[in-house]
């Protein structure tokens, strides 16, 4: 035979991968499941349980489960890979996969639980890509791209671009927009598909919360800060570019 039957119990297979990193073996994404198939090889359990690999005419070998209860969901598009690494998501159980040598892992745990548990469930666009040149997994869902870094175990950064679908070829990311294809490493910060964009960082100050603090200013040091001029006779004002504060909220 040259067909392989899976368990329905791990619903339908979404994606068929094979890649240098898994050994020439086939993975296969289903809804709740992610198996690995022996290619052009089959496995042969010894009396105590170990494995000795055979090689074999079997187009497709034993299928094997990896540890986990994660799937893909009905999202093969959340799918990217680089090297011997694979970026999904699972849209039912709202978290982010990695499946690497050490097996699946969600890092979706790595500081964005909640984020993810609350958008992924209710997202209709669901778009992974990888940035090589920056070492991302870039997953956009509904009006926001959000990036994760190996570097940090995390996820530190929102983007402004809702690409159509992006990839990486020789060392450039590159994405699509209404048909247009757009490369993102240039000289040009921060403008996508012809809309300039601000950077922006959110801090956090929670030290010591069991004490009321009042706040009377707020100091800024690093390089050129926005410059405000403003010439009240004739209503005119003015502005040089640079950092500055958008807003403060305290309760």
């Amino acid at each position: 035979k040259i067909t392989k039957d899976l368990s329905p119990t791990y619903g339908s297979v979404q994606k068929l991968y094979a890649g240098w990193g898994q050994g020439g073996d086939l993975l296969a994404f289903c809804e709740d499941r992610v198996l690995k198939i022996l290619a052009n090889k089959d496995a042969l359990f010894n009396a105590d349980g170990n494995t000795n690999l055979t090689s074999t005419n079997n187009v497709l070998g034993t299928a094997t489960p990896y540890s986990g209860e994660y799937g893909i969901s009905k999202n093969p598009e959340s799918f990217a890979s680089y090297a011997y690494r694979c970026y999904f998501t699972d849209k039912s159980r709202g978290v982010v996969i990695r499946f690497s040598r050490d097996g699946l892992t969600a890092i979706s745990e790595h500081g964005m639980r909640d984020f993810f548990k609350d958008t992924l469930p209710s997202s209709t666009l669901i778009l992974g890509s990888y940035d090589g040149s920056k070492g991302l997994y870039n997953l956009t869902l509904d009006g926001q791209t959000v990036s994760f870094d190996e570097k940090v175990r995390g996820f530190p950064s929102f983007k402004s671009f809702i690409p159509e679908g992006a990839l990486s070829l020789n060392n450039k990311y590159y994405s699509f927009k209404t048909g247009e294809l757009f490369v993102h490493d240039n000289v040009v910060r921060n403008n996508f598909y012809g809309v300039q964009h601000e950077s922006s960082v959110t801090f956090l100050i929670n030290e010591m919360p069991e004490t009321i603090k009042g706040f009377k200013t707020l100091n800024y040091g690093g390089s050129a800060s926005r410059v405000y001029t403003n010439n009240y006779g004739n209503s005119t004002s003015t502005n040089t570019k640079g950092w500055y504060c958008d807003y403060i909220h305290t309760d």
